[in-house]
């Protein structure tokens, strides 16, 4: 395990290595203290010594530079990190101007928003009616249903049938008062897209003035 990861650090590290003998100069050399503790004096990078801080000598043996191996790969990922964001706020900028745009399009005025979000409201009741519709009437067939399983006690006679037909509407009930609830809070999410989409095409057509 010991030598593939330290293959896998040469692999990665090799880039720099090519990177720093690139920057020698006529009569310069590499003074490193390598990982098996030895001091080296090379032209090129020992492979004992990739990944640990280089120095670089001029040819009176002066050190004219000094090469930090993890620095330069801790700025390279803070570089990449950099890209990594600015690009995400490219693409958010993008979004942003497809939405103002498509929100543009779709609306001559703050009045059109107004009808827009009456319509979706009307939209979200008449759904709301026809759920709590839904609900009275498996509601009224529950009712039955016992009422049928009451008159076939007294008459001693099986009552599966009865009470699977109850658990199953009463399943049914649960379900479409979720749904219910569900669409009873669409209300708040509605209001507030028109809001947002007011505020926006506001901003958009008048500089944000009211």
């Amino acid at each position: 395990m010991k030598t593939v990861a330290t293959l896998a650090a040469a692999v990665l590290l090799a880039p720099l290595a090519a990177w720093a003998q690139g920057q020698l100069q006529p009569g310069q050399s590499y003074r490193c203290v390598g990982t098996d503790g030895k001091k080296y004096y090379q032209a090129t990078v020992p492979r004992a010594c990739i990944g640990q801080p280089l120095e670089v000598l001029n040819a009176q043996g002066m050190v004219v530079k000094r090469i930090d191996p993890q620095a330069t790969a801790a700025e390279r990922a803070q570089k990449e990190a950099e890209a990594a964001e600015r690009k995400k706020r490219e693409a958010a900028s993008k979004e942003e101007g497809r939405r103002n745009r498509a929100l543009l399009a779709t609306y001559t005025s703050e009045k059109d928003i107004d009808q827009a979000r009456t319509r979706a409201l009307k939209e979200n009741e008449a759904s709301v009616k026809d759920i709590e519709q839904r609900i009275t009437l498996m509601k009224q067939k529950i009712a039955e249903a016992q009422k049928e399983m009451k008159e076939a006690a007294g008459k001693k006679q099986p009552t599966a049938k009865q009470e699977q037909t109850i658990q199953n509407i009463e399943f049914d009930v649960k379900t479409q008062e979720q749904l219910l609830a569900t669409k009873q809070r669409e209300v708040d999410v509605i209001n507030q897209r028109y809001d947002d989409d007011k505020k926006r095409y506001r901003e958009l057509t008048q500089g944000g003035s009211k």
